[in-house]
């Protein structure tokens, strides 16, 4: 089996199936850092206006050598902005920072209890509408917002961003997702780390001559799931790039589908996951 390098919905057409997250856990990020990951591959390139990381990653872009055109590029706009007008100067400033014209695709990066969806979706439409994202969509939206955000937005969204690795359980999330012909794109997919240490995933890719990122990037690939790791080092950055040339085996994918656990969420900012989160 192979599975392709792009992801397809509907309405987005092709995301690249793996792309490169810039949330920095520890300090900044280097324009090197993703310069490596364009060298090595990726060709979607996933930032934030709350990360920081655009004005590196707008740098690494230009100094790549990689045509505009041919980079995938995400960024977002931070639940404290969603209302219309702190939104619109949210997307002023990331292409300010990021030093372009447009983004292929906009997220709402948290929902805002305190900020009504009537008026956030506008918002995220108007952005397209403008030329300034060619696609939006939403992030770390439970089932009951991914509805609403569907339905009161006036234009078509294409993408929910939500975590997702074999130790978080997003079955329903991602039957949602389907629902409504949508790409799921996992953030966090090795687990922060969780996962290395894990002896199933371990024997599986020891049994595949593989590492075991490239296991558990490969299990979501094979779900039609799009996923954004994230490494500062150059050679693990190329390594986890380097899964599009095998394959698990029925077995194996179900072996890695029960090693969800209650526990597995690992990340919750500032505790905006309430307790029975989709």
């Amino acid at each position: 089996m192979t599975v392709p390098s792009l992801v397809f919905s509907q309405e987005a057409g092709a995301v690249p199936a793996l792309g490169f997250g810039t949330s920095p856990l520890t300090g900044g990020l280097s324009s090197e850092t993703v310069i490596a990951a364009l060298k090595a591959g990726y060709r979607h390139i996933d930032t934030a206006r709350k990360y920081g990381t655009e004005p590196a990653v707008g740098e690494a872009m230009r100094a790549s050598g990689v045509p505009r055109q041919d980079i995938f590029l995400t960024t977002k706009v931070s639940h404290e902005n969603l209302r219309a007008a702190d939104f619109a100067r949210s997307v002023d400033e990331s292409l300010a920072a990021l030093k372009v014209d447009y983004v292929d695709l906009l997220l709402v990066h948290w929902p805002n209890p305190a900020i009504a969806l009537t008026e956030t979706m506008p918002a995220l439409a108007k952005a397209k509408r403008q030329g300034l994202a060619r696609h939006i969509g939403v992030a770390n939206f439970n089932i009951g917002l991914l509805d609403q955000a569907v339905d009161l937005c006036p234009e078509p969204l294409v993408a929910l961003q939500a975590e997702y690795h074999p130790y978080l359980d997003q079955s329903k999330l991602m039957a949602a997702v389907r629902r409504h012909k949508l790409v799921f794109i996992a953030y966090c997919p090795l687990g922060r780390g969780r996962l290395f240490s894990d002896p199933v995933l371990a024997e599986i890719a020891a049994k595949r001559g593989r590492s075991i990122a490239q296991v558990a990037l490969r299990w979501l690939m094979q779900q039609d799931v799009a996923a954004i790791p994230f490494s500062s080092q150059p050679q693990r950055i190329a390594d986890n790039f380097n899964v599009f040339d095998f394959a698990l085996d029925d077995d194996e994918m179900k072996r890695i589908a029960v090693l969800k656990r209650p526990d597995g969420r690992v990340a919750n900012p500032a505790g905006r996951v309430p307790s029975g989160w989709d």
